[in-house]
């Protein structure tokens, strides 16, 4: 039996737990400490993430793209799950590239997030919402966005390429906008990327596209046209989004991402207590749709992963 037909119907749940948007004071469930990305890691994981992906934080909540930020939760989580550990190579827009790839290069992960091309990234909004912080760069995060472009060049693309493939890291594809799909098929025509491609397709950040039914329908007959059976699509949905747009996946025979990075919330005006909340929301949709989760395992086996042994964690 093929691994199509095998695993058909499977829906792959990514759990994004922290992140490098949203800030400490907009949620108290927000995860910042090693500890409690580990907690909410192998919570999301035991409610049915085959997928985690991963970023890391100093003390007071600013994104950490150090090796050393990532190597206080990488042991403890691969022990203590079999879930595919997924690390950021996008950390945060103020970044530079070989700062970003720097964990993903060191880690040897089955899976590494890539951003497939720059945008504006619009943050700012969210100061409507929120007006106390506890910290400093929290308020300065959110503002500077006004003036932000996220960098992420051909070049820049190449780099992370060229630093994490020949470690047998697969990519879970982000892309924001059909702009950035065109981007992936150019690197694919190169010979730069292999099949399958893990396409995440990001809706409602302002700078982005929208996040329309029409534009999730978009983007998937877009990347149907450009990769045929060469690629696995998921989509996430940014704030309250989140959960329409995992549904309309689901139903399209796609997989989806939930977790505290893309939105805070369980339901409407009410914050979601873990990342694991949200996985179980997204879960109970799925199987109420006829469909399956897919195991870690499956998750591999349709991805095309080397194996939670082959990692340097």
């Amino acid at each position: 039996m093929s691994k199509d037909k095998k695993n058909a119907g499977k829906v792959i749940i990514t759990c994004a737990v922290t992140g490098a948007i949203h800030t400490p004071s907009m949620s108290p469930h927000l995860p910042v400490t090693p500890e409690e990305i580990i907690k909410d890691s192998l919570a999301a994981a035991e409610a049915g993430a085959a997928i985690l992906h991963l970023h890391a934080r100093h003390p007071d909540g600013r994104p950490d793209q150090s090796p050393e930020g990532f190597a206080a939760f990488l042991p403890q989580i691969k022990q203590s799950t079999n879930a595919v550990v997924n690390i950021t190579t996008g950390g945060s827009p103020y970044m530079s590239v070989e700062e970003r790839t720097a964990p993903a290069a060191t880690y040897q992960p089955e899976l590494a997030s890539l951003n497939m091309g720059s945008m504006n990234f619009g943050l700012y909004p969210m100061l409507n919402r929120f007006k106390e912080f506890k910290f400093d760069w929290e308020r300065e995060h959110l503002e500077g966005s006004k003036d932000l472009v996220f960098r992420n060049s051909f070049k820049d693309i190449e780099y992370v390429l060229e630093t994490c493939y020949g470690n047998g890291t697969r990519f879970e594809f982000e892309c924001y906008d059909t702009s950035h799909l065109y981007n992936l098929a150019h690197f694919a025509d190169r010979g730069l990327v292999k099949a399958p491609f893990f396409v995440q397709s990001v809706f409602g950040l302002l700078g982005g596209i929208g996040p329309h039914h029409e534009d999730v329908l978009h983007m998937k007959r877009t990347a149907d046209r450009l990769f045929g059976d060469d690629y696995r699509w998921s989509v996430l949905g940014a704030g309250a989004n989140q959960f329409r747009i995992a549904t309309q996946s689901a139903t399209l025979g796609g997989n989806v991402r939930v977790g505290l990075e893309d939105s805070l919330w369980a339901g409407r005006g009410e914050l979601a207590k873990s990342s694991a909340v949200q996985v179980k929301k997204v879960r109970s949709i799925i199987e109420n749709l006829g469909m399956q989760i897919a195991t870690p395992d499956e998750a591999r086996d349709i991805l095309g992963l080397k194996g939670g042994d082959q990692v340097a964690f």
